[in-house]
């Protein structure tokens, strides 16, 4: 089942000049189609400006579309009565976590978005222990969002949307401001939860090592969907990606270079793991080779 559902999406910004001529338009998103299924981890790549974060504001109506259809768990996101459902059903995480943090203390800030649904005291406070528990933050209930790290901080954010309940959580370069140890936490922290709660994840990012884990990829370029699928199938076109203004991860394009040197690597590799079996197995046959042939030599020297 279709949790989010685009169909024929276009979005259109206009830009009004100082003196009153009719408006410069920009086609931010063209014709897009897209299904994501619940409980999927769904990664969506892109140069800057190829549209991307205003595909990810449709998905819980921060943008209406300017043509064609969003769906969020089967509602419309044109029908402004069904907005506070929609947004119940996905939640957002932005870049910069301080725009999303407004407590001075964690727990607090954690318990604030269902306090503004109406949630009942009690369970609020359950939500906030779990939110804390699932996203690796509970020892740092007590604590000043101030005193905590970037990735700590993200965390936090992330456990503000969990204990509002959502089916989806979409992340718009949610580790963008990150050293590598908070990038790794943040992302270690949205697979648990993916994995465990069953919530589906979407994540704009543009570091590649994050896209190996996602059961699918979309890669944006000037407004359109150009390419969709496995991680291992969107980074075995390479050069493809290189002509869309887009890095892979550095073991697959390390792979890739001694795949065009002659080596018998095969396309797509995703981790240092996969390289080092590839190598050993090349290695091995080589071995064999060598080892043959010497019997060979030998039975014929006899």
């Amino acid at each position: 089942m279709s949790i989010i559902k685009a169909d024929n999406l276009n979005y259109d910004y206009l830009e009004y000049g100082e003196d009153g001529e009719k408006p410069e338009i920009t086609h931010a998103v063209k014709d897009v189609n897209l299904k994501i299924r619940e409980g999927q981890f769904i990664a969506i790549l892109g140069h800057n400006g190829s549209g991307k974060s205003t595909l990810a504001k449709h998905m819980n109506a921060l943008l209406i579309p300017t043509g064609g259809t969003m769906w969020v768990d089967q509602m419309d996101t044109h029908a402004d009565d069904e907005v506070w459902d929609i947004r119940q059903r996905a939640g957002m995480v932005f870049q910069n976590p301080d725009n999303q943090i407004v407590s001075s203390v964690v727990e607090e800030d954690v318990g604030f978005g269902p306090e503004n649904l109406g949630v009942p005291t009690d369970e609020i406070w359950k939500r906030v222990d779990d939110s804390l528990r699932k996203t690796g933050m509970i020892a740092y209930r007590s604590h000043s969002p101030n005193k905590l790290s970037g990735g700590q901080k993200q965390r936090v954010a992330i456990a503000g949307v969990m204990a509002m309940k959502p089916k989806c959580i979409i992340m718009d370069e949610p580790t963008a401001m990150l050293d590598p140890n908070g990038r790794h936490e943040v992302i270690q922290a949205v697979r648990d939860l993916n994995k465990s709660e069953g919530v589906t994840v979407i994540l704009i990012t543009h570091y590649m090592e994050e896209v190996i884990y996602a059961d699918n990829v979309f890669v944006m370029d000037e407004g359109r969907l150009v390419m969709q699928g496995t991680p291992r199938e969107i980074f075995s076109r390479v050069d493809e990606l290189h002509k869309l203004r887009l890095d892979v991860p550095h073991v697959t394009q390390l792979a890739h270079a001694l795949r065009l040197k002659g080596l018998d690597i095969p396309e797509g590799i995703l981790s240092i793991d996969e390289f080092v079996n590839a190598i050993m197995k090349i290695r091995d046959g080589e071995t064999a080779s060598d080892g043959k042939g010497q019997g060979e030599r030998t039975c014929q020297s006899d």
